[in-house]
């Protein structure tokens, strides 16, 4: 088997493992049931990611992975960085659609094992997302006052809710949140968010 065939395979697995636990409670998937939608044998399960819980931390981090890199770049060196990061994460959850349903199961009604790595990968986002919002402070492009958790806040909300709820939004609107609504709506968005950091005018 070549390297790619062995890609395919991790993937197939991964995106076999998000379809099976956003269908059932994570304890009563198992893994002969996810190696069966993958079109594998729960061999490659052990030998990828070592057992069922591990496939699932695997999933979770290989889906954030674009927006947790984003914070380690340069970005958001400035605010109209912002309107490129809601680009970044409606295109990796139009990719996964499902995804932040996932993410709400596991915070909201605790199912799944994945609630403490998901604090952690959401921690290592809060401590990055801080030290951006202090050096532009420090470079004056946000204001004295602007509150890093509030800012962090108030991203998630205008970042998630439109995919968490999609398919309501849709209906409302009778027309599909397309690639390029998507793009109208990161762009406005990012002009929205980055207004609000910007210092207060004085007089």
């Amino acid at each position: 088997m070549n390297g790619q065939n062995n890609k395919g395979v991790q993937q197939r697995l991964i995106d076999a493992a998000m379809q099976c636990f956003l269908d059932d409670d994570y304890h009563r998937v198992t893994t002969r049931q996810i190696a069966a939608a993958a079109d594998t044998n729960v061999s490659m399960i052990r030998y990828y990611f070592g057992n069922k819980e591990g496939l699932y931390e695997e999933m979770i981090r290989s889906t954030l992975q674009p927006l947790l890199d984003v914070l380690e770049s340069s970005l958001l060196s400035t605010t109209e960085g912002f309107a490129d990061y809601f680009r970044i994460y409606y295109r990796t959850m139009r990719e996964n659609p499902r995804f932040p349903a996932l993410v709400l199961k596991v915070l909201a009604l605790n199912q799944g094992p994945g609630k403490r790595f998901i604090h952690q990968l959401l921690e290592r986002g809060r401590q990055r997302g801080r030290e951006k919002i202090e050096t532009l402070k420090l470079h004056g492009l946000v204001g004295p006052d602007v509150d890093a958790d509030a800012v962090r806040i108030t991203f998630v909300s205008l970042a998630m809710m439109p995919m968490l709820i999609k398919p309501v939004f849709e209906k409302q609107m009778g027309r599909e949140m397309d690639e390029e609504f998507l793009e109208q709506l990161a762009t406005f968005s990012g002009r929205l968010f980055s207004s609000g950091l910007l210092p207060g005018k004085e007089g």
